[in-house]
């Protein structure tokens, strides 16, 4: 007979400091009766999870409550939101942007730079510009530290190693360089992501697809694209490819996409570069690209 197995206690308060956390971000500050009403935990669990986040400098009394009733007021716990930061790097063919963000989300610093065609190829003092880049915005935000950092980029991910993979022809090579060197500059926690699928899971957290734990996202642009959730999960693959739709036979194309090329595929006719083509052949005036 297969034992039964149970969350440990270790696991079962990790859980719950978790979700009050995740409370404190979408209400702001919450009374300890409002955080046990909320999770459905009792009023010692409660107070033991409270106690856990104020050692940890996650949660701080912030105010109080229910000043116009009689009594004791009750203290209004709020989240410590700079107590650690992450950072977003968004890398394309042309430019790179980071944005550095506290515990709750708030955008505490930003920069961006267009980059030169050279940069196409191995170029390694891209890499160490956008590097100098996050270091600037963090020393603007005055962050010392950095918790995590999330690339969005184009190409494969491996879902076993989270390495980039420049699969699909004409990625640069300092994107491989700037992820190689991300954890030694910043020391911090440093995870790889398709950028589709990141917009994936924006749009499930925070935009159209709210309400749907089911979708595909199609991305129509420098080249095509998709995203797939299924029961509220993204699903990337066995190699990470279940989005790369652009390297789809499609007849007509004169050719078929191979591992590093996707040049026979879909990508060959609904790319921003194919569709600019076709409206220059049929003189058409296409809007700025």
């Amino acid at each position: 007979m297969t034992p039964v197995r149970t969350a440990t206690p270790r696991t079962a308060r990790a859980i719950n400091d978790r979700i009050a956390l995740d409370l404190l971000v979408e209400h702001g500050p919450l009374t300890a009766t409002q955080l046990r009403d909320a999770t459905g935990l009792s009023r010692p669990s409660v107070a033991d999870l409270v106690g856990r986040l104020q050692d940890d400098g996650l949660v701080a009394v912030v105010g109080e409550a229910g000043t116009a009733r009689r009594g004791p007021n009750a203290r209004l716990y709020g989240l410590v939101a700079e107590r650690a930061h992450v950072a977003a790097l968004d890398i394309r063919l042309d430019s790179a942007a980071v944005v550095v963000a506290d515990l709750a989300g708030r955008t505490v610093a930003r920069a961006s730079l267009p980059l030169p065609a050279s940069s196409r190829g191995g170029d390694s003092a891209t890499a160490t510009a956008v590097l100098e880049a996050l270091d600037a915005a963090l020393a603007d935000a005055s962050v010392e530290e950095l918790h995590t950092a999330v690339v969005g980029a184009p190409g494969l991910v491996d879902p076993a190693t989270g390495a980039l993979n420049r699969a699909g022809g004409g990625l640069p090579a300092w994107h491989a360089e700037l992820v190689r060197g991300l954890p030694a500059r910043t020391g911090a926690h440093v995870r790889v992501e398709n950028e589709v699928n990141l917009a994936a899971i924006a749009e499930l957290r925070e935009g159209a697809a709210r309400d749907r734990d089911t979708f595909v996202l199609l991305w129509l642009g420098g080249g095509t694209g998709a995203a797939v959730v299924l029961d509220g999960a993204l699903r990337r693959g066995a190699s990470g490819g279940a989005g790369e739709i652009g390297f789809l036979p499609v007849p007509g194309t004169g050719a078929l996409p191979a591992h590093d090329d996707c040049a026979g595929g879909l990508h060959a006719l609904t790319s921003a570069a194919s569709v600019l083509a076709l409206a220059a052949d049929h003189r058409l005036p296409p809007p700025p690209a």
